[in-house]
């Protein structure tokens, strides 16, 4: 089965083309086309991701990434074609928001042929609803002028296959021998979330934030200390830093070395999380005093990264104490963190050894079309098509 999946939930606009095959206990994925724009840069100077803007991008882009993706997957043929008046409006009325879109979407279809795809997958949500829009009107008008299925995707359930799935050969991607239950460990810009699978694409929330997502707290203490946007990977740049032999013998006795900053509900009794009174914490401990040397921002970023790796890991750990699960699964752009990810190594390896730790390939935790796509066969596996999709901007997972 061929699929080409559409990504446009945040500041990212990408599509992939996949051969699949197999069942859902052992499937295989060739990558055959990937295309990525990112925004970042564009949204750089307003310090988060500016809706109107993104939709702008996601509709400019959304042409030139399908012709490139199917020129890498071999699978671009031109070719003049007449589109029937009656198809034709039906399309002009779902791109009538996007004009710029619409136009540059019917001078590309009609020189090339319909390529032999089996199913055209997109998100639906959670996300920016404005961006989803874009990305889903694309998609129901290339499934309605070429006649394939369309299928709605969850982009969390993206985070966890792309997670799940580990390197095979050349450019293949594998997912098999998932032992359940399976606990994933969800952490963005917007979603902080312990997810239980016992059954395969059947999901059991049983711990979220309360209030900031762990990539919200990162990016707002990053302005804190008038770091570049996007905040996360500064800090954890300067994080790691601190945490190189020179630096933490040269430094030891500096004031900021001894500052510690609070664990948010890291003893509660349940999986919940929360970042606000941590982003609060270094609110205060910046107010009323001059603006921090680099020296200073190295060893807060380190105490910071240090909190929230210390709440993730211990809610993590309770998790897997609760629900027995056999697999632990970490996805979303936050899974990127150098220091998270060698804690959740170290501590798995030594606390939990019968528990099986997927952590997506650093190119797979960022929004792409990939894990869209991967997301996709599985429902497609099950027939899930859709006959109509709607942008959810809060679409949940379970």
């Amino acid at each position: 089965m061929k699929i080409l999946s559409i990504e446009t939930s945040c500041d990212e606009t990408a599509i992939a083309i996949l051969e699949c095959a197999g069942n859902e206990t052992d499937a295989r994925f060739t990558v055959l086309g990937n295309t990525l724009l990112s925004q970042v840069a564009l949204h750089a100077e307003y310090g988060g991701v500016f809706p109107a803007l993104a939709k702008r991008e996601h509709a400019k882009n959304l042409v030139p990434l399908l012709e490139a993706a199917l020129e890498e997957a071999e699978l671009l043929r031109e070719d003049t074609r007449s589109i029937p008046e009656e198809i034709r409006s039906e399309i002009a009325a779902i791109l009538s928001r996007e004009h710029s879109l619409a136009e540059a979407f019917f001078e590309f279809v009609s020189e090339c042929e319909t390529p032999p795809i089996d199913v055209i997958a997109v998100t639906a949500g959670p996300g920016l609803e404005p961006a989803l829009w874009v990305g889903i009107n694309f998609a129901k008008a290339l499934a309605l002028l070429w006649q394939k299925p369309l299928v709605a995707v969850n982009h969390m359930e993206g985070h966890v296959m792309a997670a799940l799935a580990e390197k095979g050969d050349e450019e293949s991607l594998l997912i098999r021998g998932v032992q359940m239950p399976v606990i994933a460990l969800l952490i963005s810009g917007g979603h902080t979330e312990l997810v239980l699978m016992k059954k395969w694409l059947d999901y059991e929330l049983i711990g979220q934030t309360r209030d900031d997502a762990v990539g919200e707290a990162f990016d707002k203490v990053a302005r804190m200390l008038d770091l570049p946007y996007p905040g996360g990977p500064e800090i954890s740049r300067l994080a790691e830093q601190v945490r190189t032999s020179d630096v933490l013998v040269s430094e030891l006795g500096h004031p900021m070395s001894k500052i510690t900053l609070p664990r948010p509900m890291i003893d509660s009794l349940t999986c919940d999380f929360s970042f606000a009174g941590l982003k609060t914490a270094v609110l205060y401990l910046l107010k009323n005093r001059p603006p921090l040397d680099d020296t200073e921002k190295m060893h807060l970023a380190h105490e910071f990264e240090d909190a929230v790796t210390d709440v993730l890991w211990k809610k993590t750990a309770r998790a897997l104490e609760e629900t027995g699960a056999r697999t632990l699964v970490i996805g979303g752009g936050v899974s990127a963190n150098t220091h998270i990810r060698r804690t959740f190594t170290h501590k798995i390896a030594a606390d939990y050894p019968q528990v099986a730790l997927r952590i997506p390939a650093a190119s797979l935790t960022t929004d792409n079309a990939i894990m869209i796509a991967l997301a996709g066969y599985y429902r497609a596996l099950r027939r899930e098509f859709a006959t109509d999709i709607t942008a959810d901007g809060n679409r949940s997972l379970a």
